[in-house]
């Protein structure tokens, strides 16, 4: 590694004396990347403006992302959150690295942990290439002014450059990295066009006899208040066959960001946000969360109730699981070994709901267990020809691979002499569907789309798609504990292997009900044990739940 020189050093000691860690504050980067409340941001944003830096020469110089928003958090909450060259998260081996930057003490530390980073990866400081780093933030207050510090964090490393692409949903910035690399057109106005083209493609698909009535044209969509608001007023107007109407749509003086609105909210509470009532009986609804990276629907159920129905992750994904495999036997037939043979997988994690695993496996479809967190289900996605993943939250997308991608375009375009056809059709709409689907990360607008375009080819009402399965009731509990890493898992953290023993408790209380499952795991951030139960009945799983719970608490807790 060649010797930065003294400006780098300098640069350096100055941005880390700017932006000193609070007495007691701790950074940790995960999933959402750093978060805490945005007045004390400052420190983490300057340092993860580094990691960036750094992340790019480590790749040549290829692009990478650095957003800033807190998603669903409240919004006196921020964060930020780099986004890796290939559109999807930063690497993971990278976060050790980022947790102590972000908590060096002091600037000298600072210095010193950057200059045998960058030795250990092979990285030139002061010479050869210069970093690239694209910007986004949401709406939050204190963005503007953590944007401008993340750029005096990337401008440190010396040759860096900091490109503002202006206040994004989260998911944009994911798409513009990844196609700015791949040498595609990567601004604003080209997302717009790909996704609302594409969506157009696969409404002329729809088979002649599926017409559409006015009802099914009619989506109410909660914005929270957010960024994805905002943008889905930019696009409506040039969305064929979708009559959409905003609310909470992020408007100034509209609402507060995420306040009792948004997909995290509707989610969890399963009742209506605001804005939201009587009037909207029969209506199909969707809601997005803070940074337009989560997307589920619901249905106002009756005039008196503010409670809804809910169409969760697991039902998306479902949705998107039967459009894609009725194309595929369409293409190939039934056994998949016609045109187009293609290993198609589904990816899940333990808080998936029971009945809908029971749904896809019955489809004959493949179904793996991944640990909580999206970098581990897009990451074990990326292993199939399509690969579909989803967390209960609405977090998820369709990956299609891309040598899969060459194979289905070279299909269809062969197929053309037959245009009209069955095959050419399904080959078709899977091209359309490939490039509508966000292929970086979950995004609340392009797999709303999605789902439009799905329900309209399957001439599909909101309650067709509710009774695709029913839920198994479930409860969630939380145990503190003296040490949450005493709980060791296995099985994609379905089963315990440490401490001995509780594994073979939790299996006594499961056999006790009918269609019981539970499993318990370490919560990522806090000193707590987070206990998950399914069984047939409300009742039951409320008492499963607490059952294991008081193992947990026995074993672990402070008693």
């Amino acid at each position: 590694m060649a010797d930065p020189g003294g400006s780098q050093r300098a640069a350096l000691l100055a941005v880390a004396s700017l932006f000193p860690v609070p007495a007691g504050a701790t950074f940790s980067y995960g999933t959402a990347g750093f978060r805490a409340d945005g007045s004390t941001m400052a420190p983490a944003v300057c340092r993860a403006g580094i990691v960036a830096a750094l992340r790019s020469l480590k790749l040549g110089g290829a692009a990478v992302g650095l957003v800033i928003t807190a998603s669903h958090n409240p919004v006196a909450d921020n964060g930020v959150k780099i986004v890796d060259a290939d559109g999807g998260m930063m690497s993971q081996a990278w976060e050790p690295f980022s947790d102590a930057l972000a908590n060096a003490p002091t600037p000298d530390a600072l210095l010193q942990l950057v200059l045998q980073f960058a030795k250990d990866e092979g990285i030139t400081l002061g010479g050869g290439h210069s970093a690239q780093v694209l910007l986004a933030r949401d709406t939050r207050p204190t963005g503007e002014y953590l944007l401008h510090v993340a750029v005096k964090g990337i401008s440190t490393i010396v040759g860096s450059v900091a490109l503002d692409m202006g206040i994004l949903t989260t998911p944009q910035l994911h798409w513009m990295v990844r196609n700015k690399n791949r040498g595609l057109k990567a601004s604003e106005a080209d997302y717009f066009t790909q996704i609302a083209e594409s969506f157009r493609h696969l409404l002329e698909l729809t088979p002649d006899d599926k017409g559409i009535d006015d009802l099914n044209e009619k989506l109410i969509v909660d914005g929270a208040n957010g960024i994805g608001g905002l943008k889905l007023e930019q696009i409506k107007s040039n969305l064929a066959r979708l009559d959409i109407l905003v609310r909470n749509s992020g408007k100034e003086g509209e609402g507060i960001l995420n306040e009792r609105c948004g997909a995290d909210f509707v989610q969890k509470e399963k009742v209506l946000p605001l804005g939201f009532g009587p009037n909207d009986v029969g209506v199909r609804c969707a809601s997005f969360d803070g940074d337009a990276d989560r997307l589920v629907y619901f249905h106002v159920t009756s005039p008196s109730k503010t409670s809804v129905d809910l169409v969760d992750g697991d039902k998306i994904l479902s949705l998107f699981v039967l459009f894609i495999r009725e194309q595929l036997d369409i293409i190939n037939g039934e056994d998949n070994k016609g045109l187009l043979p293609t290993r198609f997988g589904v990816v899940q994690t333990a808080y998936a709901n029971g009945a809908s695993t029971e749904f896809l496996k019955n489809l004959g479809l493949e179904v793996v267990f991944t640990s909580t967190g999206v970098k581990y289900l897009h990451k074990k996605a990326l292993e199939y020809d399509i690969g579909v993943y989803f967390e209960a939250n609405g977090h998820g997308t369709v990956l299609f691979n891309d040598e899969f991608v060459s194979r289905l375009e070279s299909l269809t375009a062969r197929l053309s002499e037959a245009a009209g056809s069955p095959q050419h059709q399904a080959a078709s709409r899977l091209v359309a569907a490939s490039q509508l689907i966000n292929q970086a990360v979950g995004d609340a607008i392009s797999g709303m789309l999605l789902v439009e375009a799905v329900l309209q080819h399957k001439r599909w009402s909101f309650q067709n798609w509710c009774d695709l399965y029913t839920d198994l009731p479930s409860k969630q509990l939380k145990v503190k504990v003296k040490d949450r890493t005493s709980i060791v898992t296995t099985d994609a953290e379905r089963k315990v292997c440490q401490p001995s023993g509780l594994q073979e408790l939790i299996d006594k209380e499961v056999v006790n009900y009918s269609h019981g499952r539970c499993f318990v795991r370490p919560s990522g951030t806090e000193d707590v044990v987070r206990v998950y139960a399914e069984a047939s009945t409300v009742e039951a799983a409320e008492s499963l739940a607490k059952s294991v719970a008081q193992h947990v608490e026995r074993i672990l807790g402070f008693c």
